[in-house]
């Protein structure tokens, strides 16, 4: 019964390892620094391991980390409520190192707020 416990263990951990190498974490963005942001959408990716939309704010391009796709369907955001040339509202914390980059903690399409926390 060990061996294959074993076996297990030593194939699966290097793939949890290497994951948790490539997903970014959250501390990299500064949450003492509030950003509140209304723009134009530019560009929207609704996929994992986050969503990403490009937001045009006061002639800059601002990256938007979103949550993650199923998150966001669970809290009503579908895939289909975001395209460009849409106007929204961001709420989020900038990123610490990247410039016009920010993690979004709530979003505001049309006069629905949705919570990505």
């Amino acid at each position: 019964m060990a061996l294959p416990v074993n076996f297990l263990v030593n194939m699966l951990l290097p793939l949890f390892m290497a994951t948790a190498l490539f997903h970014h974490g959250w501390a990299n963005y500064d949450q003492t620094r509030e950003l509140d942001y209304t723009g134009v959408v530019q560009e929207i990716a609704y996929e994992n391991p986050h969503g990403i939309l490009k937001l045009e704010h006061e002639g800059k391009t601002w990256t938007v980390v979103l949550a993650p796709t199923s998150r966001m369907r669970d809290r009503g955001l579908a895939a289909d409520m975001i395209k460009p040339d849409d106007t929204v509202r961001v709420v989020g914390y900038p990123h610490k190192e990247e410039e016009n980059e920010m993690r979004a903690e709530r979003i505001f399409v049309g006069d629905k707020k949705f919570e990505l926390r």
